[in-house]
């Protein structure tokens, strides 16, 4: 099975309509942490591959993760931009091997 490799997670859209990941990965960055996803939804057949989702994980009342989406361009633009480096070093790597 090809996606048994794979960490899924699925969050629900402001209408409730669940939403399938690919979890990515998670990002300390600024004091804050952050999860990288990718779309695997049928509906997002249309969306390039190299589309992510780039969240911000915050704690309920209760202690729980939420994941809020950045809404200040400033701070999207700065961890995609991490995020960025973190794949270029990677792939530098993983060329030199």
């Amino acid at each position: 099975m090809e996606n048994s490799n794979r960490n899924i997670v699925e969050l629900l859209d402001e209408k409730n309509n669940k939403i399938i990941f690919e979890h990515l990965l998670t990002l300390d960055y600024k004091s804050s942490e952050y999860i990288v996803l990718s779309p695997l939804n049928e509906i997002e057949a249309e969306v390039t591959e190299s589309e992510i989702v780039i969240l911000r994980v915050e704690q309920d009342e209760k202690g729980d993760d939420v994941y809020v989406a950045l809404e200040d361009e400033t701070e999207l633009y700065e961890v995609f931009d991490a995020v960025n480096q973190i794949y270029t070093e990677d792939h530098g790597n993983n060329n030199k091997n």
